[in-house]
């Protein structure tokens, strides 16, 4: 395929198999040639050779100044993990005009069925009631029912307004949820053309009697809900912790359910692997899952059809529209870490 578009594939920590379907693969595979390494990082050796000619590079590969200086037909760098690494130098893709994509809304749907499957599980006691019964002190009926509520009617809370928090939305709607959000990079018109009413961090999180933490990580939020806000949510409410422990003060919000004062749903944790003797692992007012809200097949697959979507755009000259861009004003603020490879999460 000589004179073909080159196209460099460094997924770590995924691999092209657990990101493309047979379909989505041949679509790949017709675009051009497809220069591929799935065990581990590509060496350096590779990508130096392959990086002059490429017109994109799908993966975390390393892009310093340097490098993308001789990369001078790179139109786009695609990252398959789901965050903005700070591996690649922005400033110069936005001078030269390089598109600077994630895939990461891959996993917003998952995440969201995962987070509303979690409020209802902690509001009506679900989890609860059954370690009861297996432990033989179950409580019958309204008996049993004493601390639970009905999500249906609840007022709620969201905290951070991306991909995830839309998808959660819309999956909440049946439930006639009066939905309060705080979200500092938002304006009030585009929340509320959401269909959710804007609001101060201290009144949704004193009105909800659920909360969805949402936010992703920046360099000016981290442990932004610390132990004076999570004082101010209402005793017996639902935390639902979907995005990132960084945003959260994770002692004093394991210390406040094991004092009862709230239940709390943990997808994400500071430390992953959670250590087998953690003391988290046995606060009884914790729904624990081990950071697998998105990371389901479905939305695994869903990261190539984005990528293979944007690819064919841009190489018809058009601008990408599937996957997430990275922007100038904001892309250097985050905050994500690479995931371990050892470790598949979103």
């Amino acid at each position: 395929m000589d004179g073909a578009p080159l196209i460099l594939v460094d997924p770590q920590p995924r691999t092209l198999d657990l990101i493309c379907d047979p379909p989505t693969r041949a679509r790949l595979e017709a675009l051009g040639r497809v220069v591929v390494h799935d065990d581990g990082r590509m060496p350096d050796a590779v990508v130096d050779e392959h990086l002059p000619a490429a017109v994109a590079v799908v993966g975390q590969t390393d892009l310093d100044a340097g490098r993308l200086a001789r990369a001078k037909n790179l139109h786009a760098i695609i990252n398959v993990e789901g965050n903005f690494l700070p591996n690649v130098d922005y400033e110069a893709c936005f001078a030269r005009g390089i598109h600077v994509l994630n895939a990461s809304p891959a996993f917003a749907g998952p995440v969201a069925e995962w987070a509303l499957g979690a409020a209802i599980d902690l509001s009506r006691g679900i989890t609860a009631a059954d370690r009861a019964m297996r432990d033989g002190i179950e409580r019958y009926q309204l008996e049993g029912n004493r601390n639970a509520f009905t999500l249906a009617g609840s007022p709620v809370g969201i905290i951070g307004f991306g991909d995830l928090a839309r998808a959660l939305r819309v999956l909440l709607e049946p439930f006639g949820c009066a939905v309060k959000a705080y979200d500092p990079w938002l304006p009030d018109h585009v929340l509320r053309r959401a269909g959710v009413e804007p609001a101060p961090l201290d009144d949704v999180l004193g009105g909800s009697r659920v909360i969805f933490v949402m936010a992703g990580v920046t360099e000016e939020n981290a442990g932004f809900l610390g132990r004076r806000e999570l004082g101010l949510v209402a005793p017996g409410s639902v935390v639902v912790l979907a995005s990132r422990a960084a945003v959260v003060d994770f002692p004093a919000l394991v210390e406040f359910v094991a004092a009862e004062r709230l239940r709390a749903a943990i997808d994400v944790f500071p430390v992953e692997p959670v250590a087998p003797g953690d003391p988290v692992r046995s606060v009884p007012g914790l729904l624990l899952s081990p950071h697998l809200a998105g990371a389901t097949t479905e939305a695994f697959r869903e990261i190539g059809r984005l990528v293979v979507a944007d690819l064919e755009l841009l190489l018809a000259g058009l601008p990408p529209v599937a996957c997430k861009r990275a922007e100038r004003e904001t892309v250097g603020r985050l905050r994500s870490r690479p995931v371990a490879p050892a470790v598949q999460r979103s």
